[in-house]
C-alpha cells in the first residue's frame, strides 16, 4: 500500500499544472481578493519603432473582451478598482524574464526569451503587487519590415500593431485570467450562454479541467453527449483531470459504446482516474477494450493500463507487443508506431511496479 500511495502521489504531481501550483502558493487572503475582483483597471502601452504610440485601439479591444465575462472596466487609475490588468504591446518585444514561481514557462503562450518580434505581454497587479501570472501573444512573423513588404501593407510599425490587435481579438485571455482568479461562476455563465461558440466552449471545458473544478462535473457529463464531438472529447478529458471517482462508470460506458471518435478520450480519462484513486476495477474494462480493432482506442487503452500497473495486464500487453514486432518508426503506419510506444511504456511500468513491491 505504501508503494501504491507513492505511485499515486507521483501521478498527481505530474498531472498538476504550473497554474495549480501557483494557486497553492497564494495566501488565503490573496485567493479571497482574486475571487472578489470585479472592477478592473486596464492599462495599455503600445511601443513601435516610431516610439510610444496611441494605445486606444488596444484599450478598446481589452475593455470589450473583459466585459464579455461581466467585469466592470475602468481606464482612469483614479477610479476605484480591485486589480490592474497590464498589457504591453511592442513591435520588437523586450523579454522581461519569468518569475521564480508560476511563470507558466512550459506553456505555448508564456513569455518567450527567444521571441524578439511583435508581441503583447499580459500581467496583472493586485494590491500594488505584480503577480506571477504572465501571458504573451505573438504575430506569425518576427520581422515587421519584411512582413509588411510581403503583404504590401505600407508602414511596418502600423502593420505590426494592427496584427497584434487582431491577435488580442482572437486570444481568449479573459477566460484565462478569470480561471486564474478562481471565478468559476463567470466561466459557467459564458459557457451556458447559447451564443457562445463551440470552439470557445471547448476552451472553457479545458479550463474546468485545469481548475480541477468539481462544480463543472454536471456540465461535463452533459457534454459527453453533445453532438459536437470536440465538446464531447474535451468533456471526457476534463472529467479525468477533475478526478471524481463517481464519474468512472459513465466513462467506462462511453469507452465501450460511445461514438467511435469519443472512445479514445474516455479511455485516456479512465487511466488518469484509475491512477488517482488506485481503482483497479478499471483494469478489466480496459482489458476488454484492448481487443478492439480501433488502433486509436487501443493506443489510449494501452497508455491507461500503464498508469494503473496490474500484473493481469502484462500478458495481453506482451502478446500485443509481439504482434507489433515488425513495426519500425520510419516505415510503418504512424498510428501503429504510437501504439507500439504505448505498449512498450506500459509493460515497463508493470515491470517497475513489480520491482517496487
Amino acid at each position: 500500500m505504501k508503494q501504491l500511495a507513492l505511485w499515486n502521489m507521483v501521478l498527481i504531481t505530474l498531472l498538476a499544472t504550473n497554474g495549480w501550483a501557483r494557486q497553492e502558493s497564494l495566501t488565503a487572503e490573496e485567493k479571497h481578493k482574486l475571487e472578489q475582483i470585479d472592477r478592473v483597471l486596464v492599462e495599455v502601452i503600445a511601443l513601435s519603432d516610431k516610439g510610444p504610440g496611441d494605445a486606444g485601439a488596444f484599450t478598446d479591444v481589452v475593455t470589450k473582451r473583459m466585459k464579455e465575462f461581466g467585469y466592470t472596466v475602468v481606464t482612469d487609475p483614479a477610479q476605484p478598482h480591485d486589480a490592474t490588468l497590464n498589457v504591453k504591446c511592442e513591435q520588437r518585444k523586450i523579454w522581461e524574464g519569468t518569475t521564480k514561481m508560476g511563470s507558466d514557462a512550459d506553456l505555448p503562450d508564456s513569455p518567450s526569451r527567444l521571441w524578439k518580434g511583435p508581441a503583447c505581454q499580459l500581467s496583472y497587479v493586485l494590491d500594488g503587487k505584480k503577480m506571477a501570472w504572465r501571458k504573451e501573444v505573438r504575430t506569425d512573423f518576427t520581422d515587421a519590415q519584411q512582413a509588411a513588404e510581403a503583404a504590401k501593407a505600407g508602414d511596418p510599425s502600423d502593420y505590426a500593431m494592427s496584427k497584434l490587435k487582431e491577435r488580442l481579438e482572437e486570444y481568449d485571455f479573459p477566460a484565462l485570467i478569470t480561471a486564474e482568479w478562481g471565478q468559476e461562476d463567470r466561466l459557467f455563465k459564458v459557457f451556458d450562454d447559447p451564443a457562445t461558440s463551440s470552439a470557445r466552449k471547448v476552451r472553457l471545458i479545458n479550463l474546468f479541467g485545469y481548475l480541477f473544478e468539481t462544480k463543472a462535473v454536471p456540465r461535463l457529463l452533459a457534454g459527453l453527449k453533445d453532438s459536437d464531438i470536440e465538446i464531447a472529447k474535451a468533456s471526457a478529458l476534463a472529467l479525468g483531470n477533475i478526478g471524481q471517482k463517481e464519474t468512472v462508470p459513465t466513462l467506462i460506458q462511453t469507452m465501450k459504446s460511445g461514438p467511435p471518435e469519443l472512445r479514445p478520450a474516455a479511455a485516456k480519462a479512465l487511466g488518469i482516474l484509475g491512477a488517482l484513486h488506485g481503482d483497479f476495477t478499471i483494469v478489466e474494462p480496459l482489458l476488454d477494450t484492448l481487443k478492439t480493432d480501433d488502433v486509436s482506442l487501443k493506443t489510449e487503452v494501452a497508455w491507461a493500463l500503464g498508469k494503473l500497473p496490474d500484473r493481469k495486464a502484462y500478458d495481453p500487453l506482451f502478446a500485443l507487443q509481439k504482434s507489433l514486432y515488425h513495426v519500425r518508426e520510419n516505415d510503418a503506419d504512424p498510428k501503429l508506431v504510437k501504439l507500439k510506444e504505448a505498449v512498450n511504456w506500459s509493460i515497463k511500468q508493470i515491470d517497475t511496479w513489480e520491482y517496487l513491491q
